[in-house]
């Protein structure tokens, strides 16, 4: 009878292409009746062509026994054949694998060819239940006679180690004997596997080093060298006594071998073991740095690689060595192997300092200079070129250009400069250049990390502020984020910082006037909305800055001016209100409001007219203190904007505030009212559960709901069994505990008013009767300047004329503000590494410009120190304080709602009785 052999089902498989799904299955059934015949030699041929099958894909898990059958053959080439089909098949869940125990201990005590198959097919399929049972056999055979059989023994105990550990301490006496093996095979192999075993403890390998140590300076082979010195450097952490041992061998080695392999490894083992430090570490690390420098002028890119890779793990402990490299190591930032770059980009951050950040970050910018394209040959040149045999020439592009590689490259440049909250920074004009250079060239979304570095920057260091504005000036000035805005890559969120900039240091612009036409040109409609209603802040402050400023050199002549500019806002304010996002539309209607009010005011104002003859001089005086020479209105939006300072805050600054005592922060703040608890569960004194419901009561076929309640008490049985419920009927609300529910809802309804997330409805509330003298607000006037002060003197413009910019030592603020008794939290607890930015928040000015006081803190919370400033004087009054005093008094007869009357008092500067 002919059968099918491994050869011919190769070659009817490579026949049958179109349909070969089933001439496997066709063959499948074929093995299936050939593996099951008694012939010995017909059944291996199966099992050999299963093994080829499941190379493919195929499932043979179905014939495991059949496998253990032909393992067990007398014949060795029948042998081979089961244990290649056990190695190929067999897995943790084999359930056969328990009959194969004894047939493994056989094998190992049979001749040494049987020997070497059963080990190499035990190393594929070992479970820690046969690891168990044969490792006894397997120690044994690392005393063999035969070289090839303690080798494959030795190897194969690495594997029998990691599923059954506890064997280690019983072999370990025959693995030292190993490393005095006459063979070198036998001793490589040791080695080989030591140094696998060893990365799992280490320091269990420390009694094996003074043999090691003798056959680092002893064999002449290079492999099992490298093996011995990545063995050491494992080690050393652990046994610092072994670093001055080593330093000698291997500065020798680094020195005189010329295998390139052998000396990587040597440097890396005296990088990641510590022997470049100490006694002898300089020198140690000057030749290792020396060494990998020629590897970056090799042309092998292995090579280049790994020198990169070593020299990061160098610049920690000797960043003035690789330094000497810096421009060689720049050049592979546009390497073409993108490995190459990245390792660049690492070496590049771990050896910046202060004194080479800005030729870094200068020369990574010209890398993200997108270079031009040459120009494509046209079609005759190219067939000229073919008809010629003229070779073209590749066009590869620039590294540079590949967007993911320029984002990497772009946000490197962020870290770099922003590392330590800008320790290495020492000019920070220049990298405030920096970040919109690269902001026109990155061409990537890196857009929001440069505006949080630009109003970051901004807000720490006041010395910049004004070169700052300038700058930003220019970005909002130029057209080329709107024209782009909304493409990927055009960082057109650097429009964000620009006009938010602007709008927060409007007192340091040179022309605000100029600026409000590029803040509401049509074109910003086109940028996020987020970013719209940045500008349109920004609008409001700046002309709020720029009006006050006009009134303080008034000049009749620029009203007409001032109408201009007015009437201009209002007209393109129109076109943001339209827009769908609501945030942009709310505060384009508010400024809407505002200007509309400032353009009435402007329009009714009337110049006060000059008395050349002398008439009425005395009425003339009286008139000019009462009423000033400018429009009031143009002081209507500066105040509203210079209340508070911008500063930085600790990153620990709000866990460094102390919890006042007595404060329960699980406690009710404001008690929910009784009519609008539907349902409240609370526990009674004795422990009792009442549980309140709203009950209704039906007259007359007409729900009506009172205020009665049904309290339901829960009580425990005496045995502890399940609660009995039941109903009592609750009291009648007094008249002064519906009193007291009305006065609950009459403040919260007081609260609600002017908080815009509640919505109140004033349609049928009552006007409080004018008699109520409780109801009359009280008005504090303790801050309003002399009378002598407030005739004479003018609003002091935010930009003093006079000063010239200069460049300056900048004082950056790296802590942040703490809250007063913290500081020496904030001094022990530093802020984290790598952490460039802080939460920014406005602080009240102790002295803002418009005369408006400090709020007094509250008692329960320690005050803030401030510096005492000169105040300024200012020609219009400080806000009013109000102060709404409330007494409890009887309900009205129908209401029950609480009136009060109030009474107005003024207190004069100088402390006399109110007025």
């Amino acid at each position: 009878m002919w059968e099918r052999t491994l050869q011919d089902l190769i070659r009817d498989l490579r026949a049958n292409k179109q349909d070969e799904a089933k001439f496997i299955s066709t063959a499948i059934d074929e093995i299936r009746q050939e593996i099951k015949s008694k012939d010995m030699e017909l059944k291996a041929a199966a099992v050999l062509k299963l093994t080829y099958l499941d190379m493919l894909g195929y499932d043979m898990s179905w014939a495991s026994f059949y496998v253990v059958e032909v393992m067990s053959s007398p014949k060795v080439h029948l042998k081979t054949v089961g244990y290649l089909a056990a190695a190929q098949s067999f897995t943790q869940d084999t359930d056969v694998l328990m009959l194969t125990t004894n047939q493994l201990k056989k094998d190992f005590t049979s001749r040494p060819e049987e020997v070497a198959i059963s080990l190499n097919g035990f190393s594929q399929f070992v479970t820690p239940d046969l690891a168990r049972d044969l490792s006894p056999d397997l120690v044994k055979m690392l005393s063999h006679s035969r070289p090839h059989v303690r080798k494959r023994a030795v190897v194969l105990l690495f594997k029998v180690f990691q599923k059954y550990p506890e064997v280690i301490p019983h072999a370990m006496g025959r693995i030292r004997e190993r490393l005095e093996d006459p063979d070198p095979g036998v001793v490589s192999a040791t080695i080989n596997a030591l140094c696998e075993l060893a990365r799992y403890n280490p320091a269990d390998y420390l009694p094996l080093a003074p043999f090691l140590f003798h056959l680092l300076t002893t064999s002449n082979n290079n492999w099992m060298l490298i093996k011995i010195i990545k063995l050491f450097g494992t080690l050393t952490p652990h046994e610092p006594r072994l670093v001055k041992k080593l330093l000698t061998p291997m500065s020798d080695i680094i020195s005189t071998t010329p295998a390139v392999s052998l000396l990587y490894e040597c440097v890396r083992t005296c990088i990641i073991g510590g022997m470049l430090q100490g006694t002898g570490g300089d020198a140690l690390a000057r030749t290792c740095v020396s060494k990998l420098a020629n590897f970056l002028q090799d042309e092998d890119q292995n090579l280049k690689y790994i020198a990169l890779l070593a020299m990061v793990n160098i610049v920690p402990t000797h960043p003035h060595l690789v330094a000497e490299y810096q421009d060689m190591i720049l050049s592979s930032v546009d390497d073409q192997d993108i490995s190459i770059r990245m390792r660049a980009l690492d070496l590049v951050s771990a050896m910046t300092n202060s004194s080479n950040l800005q030729a870094i970050v200068q020369q990574l910018l010209s890398h993200l200079v997108r270079t031009e394209v040459s120009a494509l040959p046209s079609a005759a040149q190219s067939l000229s070129q073919t008809a010629s045999g003229t070779p073209q020439a590749p066009r590869l592009s620039s590294p540079s250009q590949n967007p993911a590689y320029r984002l990497i490259l772009s946000q490197r440049i962020l870290t770099l400069c922003s590392q330590n909250t800008y320790e290495h920074v020492l000019d920070f004009e220049w990298y405030l250049s920096v970040l919109v250079d690269l902001a026109y060239v990155a061409s990537v979304d890196i857009g929001s990390d440069i505006r949080d570095q630009l109003v970051d920057v901004t807000a720490r260091v006041q010395g910049v502020q004004r070169f700052t504005v300038s700058l930003m000036v220019k970005l909002l000035c130029d057209d080329t984020f709107l024209m782009n805005a909304g493409q990927e890559g055009s960082c057109s969120e650097v429009l964000w910082a620009a006009a938010f900039i602007c709008g927060e240091y409007c007192g340091e612009l040179a022309d605000p006037q100029k600026l409000l036409t590029y803040l509401l040109q049509p074109r910003v409609l086109d940028l996020a909305p987020d970013t719209i209603a940045v500008y349109l802040q920004a609008t409001t402050k700046v002309f709020g800055v720029w009006a006050s400023e006009l009134a303080d050199r008034w000049d009749n002549d620029d009203l007409s001016k001032v109408k201009d500019v007015v009437d201009s806002t209002i007209e393109r304010l129109t076109y943001f209100v339209c827009n769908p996002n609501i945030e942009v539309q709310e505060r384009a209607a508010n400024m809407l409001q505002l200007f509309t009010f400032v353009r009435a005011d402007l329009t009714s104002y009337r110049p006060p007219v000059e008395r050349s003859f002398g008439y009425d001089d005395n009425a003339g005086s009286s008139s000019n203190i009462s009423e000033p020479d400018f429009p009031k209105s143009l002081f209507l939006i500066h105040p509203l904007f210079t209340a508070y300072e911008l500063n930085t805050v600790a990153p620990n600054a709000q866990a460094s505030v102390p919890i006042p005592e007595g404060l329960d922060l699980d406690a009710w703040i404001v008690p929910p009212p009784m009519d609008a608890m539907k349902h409240v569960v609370e526990p009674d004194e004795d422990g009792t559960i009442v549980e309140t419901k709203k009950v209704k009561k039906m007259k007359k076929g007409k729900g009506k709901e009172t205020g009665g309640t049904v309290k339901a008490k829960t009580k425990k049985n005496k045995d502890g069994d399940s609660p009995r419920d039941t109903l009592e009927p609750a009291e009648e609300m007094t008249e002064a505990e519906r009193s007291e529910q009305e006065r609950l809802k009459a403040e919260r309804l007081e609260r609600h008013k002017d908080d815009p997330f509640y919505l109140t409805d004033d349609r049928h509330s009552k006007k409080p009767d004018q008699h109520d003298v409780d109801a009359i607000p009280v008005v504090r006037l303790d801050d309003l300047p002399p009378l002598s002060q407030a005739e004479n003197s003018r609003v002091p413009m935010l930009r003093s004329n006079g000063s010239q910019f200069s460049r300056q030592t900048f004082v950056i603020d790296r802590v942040g503000e703490m809250p007063s008794g913290a500081a020496s939290v904030a001094s022990s607890s530093p802020s984290p590494a790598g952490s460039s930015t802080a939460p920014i928040v406005r602080r009240e000015s102790p002295s803002n410009g418009n005369g408006a006081a400090t709020a007094a803190p509250l008692s329960s919370f320690p005050a803030y120190e401030l510096e005492d400033e000169i105040p300024r004087s200012t020609s219009t009054p400080p806000p009013i304080k109000v102060t709404r005093a409330k007494k409890k008094t009887k309900a009205s007869s129908g209401t029950g709602k609480k009136r009060a009357v109030g009474s107005a008092t003024s207190t004069p500067p100088g402390g006399g009785p109110p007025s």
